[in-house]
Order: C-alpha cells, then sequence, then structure tokens
C-alpha cells in the first residue's frame, strides 16, 4: 500500500471514531497518536501494514516495552492498533484481524515514575549552587535527563569521550559496547559551568579524564553518591514519587516518545542489550541520533 491509499484509509478511520464511534475529539487525537507509532514502526521495518502477521505486533509490544513504555501505556496503545484492525475488517478491507491473538501486557502492582519537565526543573531549583557540589549535581541532573543514561555510564563518562562542540558523547555501556549519544546545550552549559570548578581540584592523574568526581575525595562518584543526592533533592523539592537516578533515563524516554521520536531513534540511544548495536547502527546514522534530540527532547524545543 502507497502513502496516498494509507493516507485516505487513516482518513476513512477518522470518519468512523468519529461518526460511528461517536468519540471526542481528545480521544480521536489519542487513537491516532498511538496508531501512528505503529504505522511508522511497520513502515521502518519493510513490513504492509495489510498483511502484518501476529510475529510483527510482537516485535512492535517488544520494543516499546525496550525503550520504557509502561504496560498501561502500552495496553492503550495496542487497542488503538486493535481498533483499527477491526474497523478494516468491518470495511471488508480485511478478512482476519491480526491482532485477535495478541495479549496485552499485565499492569504490574507498582508502575514506575516519571518526571515532567517542571519536576526536573524543580529538583534543580533547589541545588545549593553556594555549595562545591551544587553545579556539579545540576550538571549530573541536566546530564542524566538530556542523555537518558544509566547511573553507571553517568560515574564513568570521560572526559576524553565528550566532544561537546559536535554536542554528542561516546557512553560506554554494559559489555562495553560503546554508542555516541547526543547531548543538549542545556547540559553541555552546566558541565561547562561545573569545569570551571572542578578544574580547580586537585585530582590525581589516575583520575583526571572521569567527567564527576567528589570534590572531598578527589575520586570519581560512586551509584550511592548518586542516588543519595537525588534522593535529598527530591526530598528537598517535595516531590513525592519513587525517584531514583534510572527515574531520569525512563523520564527521557518518555519525553522523546510522547514528542513523536523514531522508535529505532530512542533505542539506538537508550543502548539496550536486546538489540544489537550493530543492527541498530545499520537503520539510524548519528546525524539522525542528534535530529531526533533537537527536534523531540523538551530541553530543546524552543517556545
Amino acid at each position: 500500500m502507497d502513502d496516498k491509499e494509507q493516507e485516505k484509509l487513516l482518513r476513512r478511520y477518522y470518519q468512523y471514531l468519529k461518526l460511528e464511534k461517536n468519540f471526542s475529539p481528545n480521544t480521536i487525537e489519542a487513537y491516532m497518536r498511538d496508531l501512528d507509532k505503529y504505522l511508522i514502526f511497520i513502515k521502518d521495518e519493510g513490513h504492509d501494514m495489510l498483511t502484518v502477521e501476529l510475529r510483527d505486533l510482537h516485535s512492535f509490544s517488544a520494543l516499546m516495552i525496550d525503550i520504557g513504555i509502561s504496560p498501561v501505556s502500552l495496553s492503550r496503545i495496542l487497542s488503538g492498533v486493535r481498533s483499527f484492525y477491526h474497523f478494516l475488517v468491518l470495511s471488508d478491507i480485511l478478512e482476519v484481524n491480526p491482532t485477535e491473538m495478541l495479549e496485552f501486557p499485565k499492569k504490574p502492582q507498582h508502575l514506575p515514575d516519571v518526571l515532567t519537565v517542571d519536576e526536573i526543573d524543580t529538583i534543580e531549583s533547589v541545588i545549593d549552587l553556594s555549595q562545591p557540589e551544587g553545579q556539579r549535581n545540576k550538571a549530573i541532573i541536566e546530564t542524566l535527563f538530556s542523555c537518558g543514561l544509566r547511573v553507571s555510564e553517568l560515574i564513568n563518562l570521560k572526559i576524553s569521550n565528550m566532544y561537546l562542540s559536535d554536542e554528542f558523547i561516546k557512553v560506554e555501556g554494559k559489555g562495553s559496547k560503546q554508542r555516541l549519544v547526543p547531548i543538549s546545550s542545556k547540559a553541555i552549559h552546566e558541565i561547562d559551568l561545573y569545569f570551571k570548578d572542578r578544574n580547580l581540584l586537585p585530582i590525581p592523574p589516575e583520575y583526571q579524564d572521569y567527567v564527576f568526581v567528589s570534590h572531598r575525595r578527589k575520586k570519581p562518584l560512586t551509584r550511592i553518591m548518586v542516588f543519595i543526592m537525588i534522593k535529598d533533592l527530591v526530598e528537598k523539592a517535595g516531590i513525592k514519587k519513587t525517584v531514583s537516578p534510572h527515574t531520569f533515563r525512563h523520564s527521557f524516554a518518555t519525553s522523546l516518545l510522547e514528542g513523536g521520536a523514531n522508535l529505532r531513534a530512542i533505542q539506538a540511544m537508550l543502548g539496550h542489550e536486546s538489540i544489537s548495536t550493530t543492527q541498530i547502527y545499520t537503520h539510524i546514522d548519528t546525524t539522525h541520533l542528534r535530529e531526533e534530540i533537537l527536534h523531540h527532547h523538551p530541553r530543546n524545543i524552543k517556545n
């Protein structure tokens, strides 16, 4: 099916939701937005939406889970996809609904929390910049949110792997796998301010290349230090959500997806083990990764 035929079919589906289902404009918009995520995935995979198989739907579900979409959100998205195929069957375009045998994720007892941009700004606002580690902590928060790093990747980040003039950093993830991740201008600004303080510290030669160091110990930060710092800031900010370094990673992926970023680009930037790095980069080059960040991350969206 070519793009014109698909667009015509989507207009018919829109009318179906409006006139036959009598959905509100907001509900229709949500249905169409979720369906668009699925259709982009199908197109990127080289499939036709009229000939997809159950395994293709499973691949889509697995990808959504992999980039951090909650089971509740995934269930909503899959419901929209099922509704669309139900419409195709009613319209005699398809004989069988391929989503009939698709299993929906079970709702967990505790869903991971996601921070809004306003909440992240609130957390940063309680940082005491008069303290030696204040600017460092602000740079950490921005780096976690802007790059979606694991805490282990953050504390092992090297100055020699930062290409700030090109707005990229090289990250070493699980299994020593490296990936290039775009970094926002906001994060770069906070890091530059932090480096003014860091450059005054008498850091031993063996630790000189680490970006984030302890002002007291003159050594790289540990995972526990970052956890404690974030917990303290969240309490001071009065935020009641359960927040850890991973929350910023999850918020990063969620913000990009809600902003319309390509699923494969998010997957590559997160560096998930379940998808081979080689396979990812045959589909997405670093220029496209940077474009996804620049266009869809909230720190780069101009008001």
